[in-house]
């Protein structure tokens, strides 16, 4: 029988991707005590990059919020492997921490990154409410477009 949020999911439409590989000499999550601490996600669905380049330039903000959107789907595929599978077993998504790969004249960051903290509260309602950073950087891997980490409360 599907939990709660699983079947949050399915009501939305919302299909998560298969976890990935991680990029380097890392583990896609951490938990410490009640908090579980997510590695940053990319713009990735099955294994296919999507959205390289730069916002304000190859990119709209609508576009750079799908690309967040795609790395917030990313982290709910690992958080719920951290999970053992239970998705109810979130308690609340505590922060996001939004990157933006953007020109140097463009400044709406926190409008891309509500892409993927609209997701957060789409899903979880009140407890995807969160704290946040959303920054426009330089360069991102494999030049993407956005890159979000995150920390979940868990039990």
């Amino acid at each position: 029988m599907p939990g709660r949020i699983e079947a949050r999911l399915k009501e939305l439409g919302i299909e998560l991707p298969k976890t990935g590989e991680v990029a380097g000499n890392y583990v896609p999550f951490v938990r410490t005590g009640d908090l579980l601490f997510l590695a940053g996600q990319l713009p990735i669905w099955m294994g296919e990059r999507r959205f390289a380049g730069k916002l304000g330039r190859e990119f709209t903000i609508e576009q750079g919020q799908q690309a967040a959107r795609l790395c917030g789907l990313n982290l709910l595929a690992f958080l719920k492997a951290a999970v053992g599978g239970d998705l109810d077993r979130v308690v609340r998504c505590v922060r996001l921490g939004g990157f933006v790969n953007s020109t140097d004249d463009f400044s709406e960051q926190p409008q891309v990154v509500n892409g993927c903290s609209s997701l957060m509260v789409e899903v979880f309602g009140d407890q995807g409410r969160h704290a946040r950073t959303a920054v426009g950087v330089n360069v991102l891997p494999f030049d993407l477009a956005v890159e979000v980490d995150a920390i979940f409360e868990v039990r």
